[in-house]
């Protein structure tokens, strides 16, 4: 088996182009996926490809398959071969194939976006992204920050815009410690405050204070597995943050951790009545999106068996698992038996450890610095 180490270009790929591509390559035998967008594969060779704009991404079997697909863009378009790989998607790769590792990393990517913010190295090293609010131990509620710090100008607001939409693709492609803070200010980017840009510019410090990230990803088995968790309303408005992390293992009782290769971090929408109710909502949440995740793998030739699901809310584990049946659950029966229907069908498979143990739990709050500095 030959993984892939292909990337080539396509210029001037629009969607119009990309109709084009499919009529073309179709006359050799490749078509794009009718279940995943952007997937491609061929009638009788395993030769598989992802193609987002411009970009190929190929994982092929043997160099007769690879020649036959060069050759079949060489007659309509000039392509670039990189038989080594070394970036997609602005994503710099590092293989280690004899170790089974690969590392990711988009260190000019950060630093050109930081040069365009006019931001570098704070002298005060900055270990947070984000403010944290110091819990209150002894108190029986903890409360939320409110903001009623002026509003901010509309030129502010561009700013916030800006800072947001140019790390969100640096944020789920490699730095997963980002993506709170980040979630927090598109949030607020309609309406930013004064305070808002404070913790804009705590953002951007801190992407200046810490080394460029690196995400290593090892051969596994290809199993999805997620970490599910939720923060009871500890944002603004009485909302409450769903957090999960997806990774590709082995398929065990509990699958050894590997790189990310989605991470959910989200404010819910509906108020949240309880912390059981958080945790079930994050749930769904991640078992949603972990169905398409399901799809792809399985498109790519990965077998699924029930993706195993980690939670630590022992209420919601027993509802999911039908050991518990609550009496007023009106609010919450479409995800517990949406999630119950899933479980059914061998989809996924529920399971509740320690908290400290779930990786999820770090996408659903806004952590201390010495936290962060020890994830």
């Amino acid at each position: 088996m030959r993984v892939v180490r292909g990337m080539y270009g396509l210029p001037q790929a629009g969607a119009n182009s990309h109709d084009e591509l499919e009529e073309r390559l179709d006359k050799d035998g490749y078509y794009q996926s009718k279940i995943i967008p952007g997937l491609w594969k061929h009638r009788t060779k395993p030769t598989i490809f992802a193609l987002i704009v411009d970009d190929f991404g190929i994982k092929y079997f043997s160099m007769e398959d690879l020649n036959h697909l060069i050759d079949s863009l060489r007659k309509y378009y000039d392509v670039k071969v990189d038989l080594d790989g070394k970036e997609f998607l602005k994503i710099e790769l590092d293989w280690e194939y004899d170790k089974g590792l690969v590392h990711l990393s988009m260190a000019p990517y950060l630093k050109k976006a930081l040069r365009q913010f006019g931001i570098e190295r704070p002298k005060k090293l900055v270990n947070s992204p984000h403010p944290h609010l110091e819990p209150k131990y002894g108190e029986k509620t903890q409360y939320v920050e409110h903001d009623e710090s002026p509003e901010a100008t509309k030129k502010d607001q561009k700013h916030v815009q800006q800072v947001t939409g140019k790390f969100n693709w640096y944020s789920r492609a490699v730095d997963e410690s980002i993506l709170v803070a980040l979630s927090a200010l598109a949030s607020q980017q309609a309406k930013p405050t004064q305070e808002t840009m404070k913790r804009c510019k705590q953002l951007l410090e801190y992407l200046a204070s810490q080394d460029p990230a690196v995400v290593t990803f090892r051969a596994s088995d290809m199993k999805l597995a997620i970490h599910s968790d939720a923060g009871y309303l500890n944002e603004t408005k009485a909302r409450s943050r769903a957090g999960g992390r997806f990774f590709l293992s082995e398929n065990i009782e509990s699958p050894p951790r590997n790189g990310a290769i989605h991470i959910l971090a989200e404010i819910m929408k509906a108020i949240m009545t309880s912390a059981a109710e958080a945790e079930l909502g994050a749930l769904y949440q991640n078992a949603r999106q972990g169905v398409f995740i399901r799809n792809i793998l399985q498109e790519m030739n990965h077998p699924q068996p029930p993706t195993p699901i980690q939670i630590d809310n022992s209420t919601a584990d027993g509802i999911v698992n039908s050991r518990v049946q609550p009496k007023q659950t009106k609010a919450m029966d479409m995800r517990f038996h949406w999630l119950r229907d899933r479980e059914a069908q061998d989809q996924f498979r529920f399971y509740w450890r320690p908290g400290t143990t779930n990786d999820g739990d770090y996408y659903t709050k806004h952590h201390a610095p010495s936290h962060h500095q020890n994830i």
